[in-house]
C-alpha cells in the first residue's frame, strides 16, 4: 500500500502529491522521501519502507520513489514465493545473489563520466530535475546545482571520492520568481543590514569582524533589581553605560573592522540603539541576529575567527571581502546583505533562492538539493547508466538468462527477482498514459537485440 501510494509520482509524467499536515499546513511535493516522512505509518514493514527512502535520501539524494517502488515489488514477489512453500532464508539468500549479479550487469552497461565535462554533468542533472515541480526551470537550476558542487570541490576533481554538501548554503527569499535564483560565490544573509540614521549600507574593501559579545550594558548575574533614588545616580548610570558601550565600539574600530556581524544572544540584548548609533558614526556596517549554526560557515567563507570578548579584538581575526552591501530584491521590498569578492579559504558557495511563495521555495530547495546529490553521486562513482527503465529491463533480462543456467530454488527465486524489476518501466509507461504491457514487451525485444540503453521516451 505504501509503495502504491508513491508509485503514481514516479518519473517525469508522475503526479505531485498535495498533502495537508495535522497543523493545517499544505505541502506539494513529488519527492518520495518527503511524502513518506509526512505519512503516519503503523505497519512495521511499511515503516521499513519509510526508513529505506530516508536512507536513500541521505546516501544518494535522489531515487527515493524508485527504491520504495522496487522494494514494494520485491515484497510482493516474496509473498508469492512464500505461498509456494519456499523457506524465507532460501528466498533471502537467492535475492542477495540476484542483487550482486544485477550490480555486475549494470556496471557492464555503464559509461564513464568525466567531472571536467560540465555539459555532461548538466545533462545528468536535467534528468533528475525533469520529474520535479520546477522542471520548467531546469535550464537555470541545473547549471547552478553543478557549478555549486564543482565550486566547493576546487581543483581536485579527478582524485575526489566524496564532496561535503554542507559547504553549500541555501538562502530562501520570498518574492520574484524561480528564474531570479542565482549562485553567489560569497555570502548572503536573508535580511538587510541593521542601521540607524547615517549608517553606511555599502562598504568597499571590507574587513569583517564576527563578534559573539553583546554591545549593550552589562546586567547583574541573577535577577536582581537596582533601585535608584535620585537623579544624580541615575545620570551617572546612564553616563557609565554610554561610556562602556563607546569603549567597546572604539575597540572594534581600532582593530580596523568596518563591517560587524553580531551573533544572537539569549542572555541580554546583543545590541541596542546606542551601540548602533556609535557604530554608524564610525562608518561601520552592522548585520545583526547571526545564528549560532551559521558561525562555522561564515568563518570558512570569510576567513575570519569569532571574537568572544572586546579585549581579544585584533586585525588577524578579521575576514576580508571586496564589497559588502545591501541589495534590494526585485519583485519584493526585501533587502539582503551580499558579500562578494571573498577569500573563501574553506571553499563554500551560496545559492540565493527566489520564489513567489513558501510552497514553491521549499520545493525548489528540495529539488536543487537532489540535483546536487546527483553530482555528488557522480563524484563517488564516476559512471552513468541510461534512464527511462533501461537498466531495470536490461538487469531483468540478463538475470532471467542467468537463472536458466541454475537449478532448484535459486533459479525460481531469481526469476521472481527479475520479474519484480520490471515494475519500474511498467510504472513509467503507466504514469505517462501509455499502454504499459506493449511498451515493456517492445523494450524487452530491443534489449534482446543488444540495445542495452533502450528506454521509454515519455515525452514523445
Amino acid at each position: 500500500a505504501v509503495a502504491n501510494a508513491v508509485r503514481t509520482s514516479l518519473g517525469p509524467r508522475g503526479m505531485d502529491k498535495l498533502m495537508q499536515m495535522p497543523s493545517g499546513e499544505v505541502l506539494i511535493s513529488n519527492d518520495g522521501a518527503t511524502i513518506l516522512s509526512k505519512m503516519n505509518v503503523l505497519h512495521p514493514a511499511a515503516k521499513m519502507l519509510v526508513e529505506l527512502s530516508q536512507s536513500q535520501d541521505i546516501e544518494a539524494g535522489d531515487g527515493t520513489t524508485t527504491v520504495v517502488v522496487i522494494a514494494g515489488a520485491l515484497l510482493e514477489a516474496c509473498g508469492s514465493l512464500l505461498n509456494k512453500g519456499i523457506h524465507p532464508t532460501a528466498i533471502a539468500a537467492s535475492f542477495k545473489k540476484a542483487a550482486s549479479k544485477a550490480q555486475e550487469i549494470l556496471e557492464g552497461v555503464s559509461k564513464p563520466v568525466n567531472l571536467n565535462d560540465r555539459e555532461a554533468l548538466i545533462y545528468a542533472v536535467n534528468t533528475c530535475l525533469s520529474s520535479k515541480v520546477v522542471a520548467q526551470n531546469s535550464e537555470l537550476l541545473a547549471p547552478i546545482a553543478v557549478d555549486s558542487v564543482l565550486g566547493i570541490m576546487g581543483d581536485d576533481r579527478d582524485t575526489a571520492t566524496n564532496v561535503d554538501l554542507r559547504g553549500i548554503r541555501m538562502v530562501q527569499q520570498i518574492g520574484g520568481t524561480i528564474d531570479d535564483t542565482e549562485l553567489v560565490n560569497g555570502l548572503v544573509f536573508n535580511k538587510g543590514s541593521t542601521k540607524t540614521a547615517g549608517g553606511p549600507s555599502q562598504i568597499k574593501d571590507a574587513k569583517v569582524a564576527l563578534i559573539q559579545f553583546c554591545l549593550s550594558a552589562p546586567k547583574t548575574d541573577m535577577d536582581n533589581t537596582v533601585v535608584v533614588s535620585d537623579y544624580a545616580a541615575m545620570d551617572r548610570i546612564l553616563r557609565d553605560e554610554r561610556k562602556y558601550i563607546l569603549n567597546q565600539c572604539k575597540k572594534i574600530k581600532k582593530a580596523g573592522a568596518n563591517v560587524v556581524l553580531i551573533q544572537k544572544s539569549i542572555l541580554r540584548d546583543a545590541y541596542n540603539e546606542l551601540s548602533l548609533h556609535f557604530l554608524a558614526k564610525m562608518g561601520i556596517l552592522v548585520v545583526t541576529d547571526i545564528e549560532r549554526g551559521d558561525v562555522e560557515f561564515i568563518c570558512r567563507t570569510l576567513g575570519c575567527a569569532p571574537i568572544a570578548h572586546p579585549d581579544s579584538m585584533s586585525a588577524e581575526k578579521l575576514g576580508k571581502a571586496e564589497h559588502v552591501g545591501d541589495v534590494a530584491m526585485p519583485g519584493s521590498g526585501h533587502k539582503v546583505v551580499k558579500f562578494t569578492g571573498v577569500q573563501n579559504p574553506g571553499r563554500t558557495m551560496t545559492v540565493l533562492l527566489r520564489g513567489s511563495n513558501d510552497l514553491v521555495l521549499a520545493e525548489a530547495d528540495r529539488s536543487i538539493h537532489d540535483a546536487q546529490c546527483v553530482v555528488r553521486s557522480l563524484v563517488k562513482n564516476k559512471n552513468l547508466i541510461a534512464g527511462g527503465g533501461a537498466p531495470e529491463i536490461e538487469a531483468s533480462l540478463r538475470l532471467k538468462e542467468y537463472a536458466m543456467g541454475m537449478s532448484g530454488i535459486d533459479s525460481y527465486c531469481m526469476k521472481a527477482f527479475a520479474d519484480a524489476l520490471e515494475v519500474i518501466p511498467y510504472t513509467l509507461a503507466e504514469n505517462a498514459g501509455m499502454k504499459p504491457i506493449e511498451i515493456v514487451t517492445e523494450l524487452r525485444k530491443k534489449h534482446l537485440d543488444g540495445m542495452a540503453g533502450a528506454g521509454i521516451n515519455v515525452k514523445k
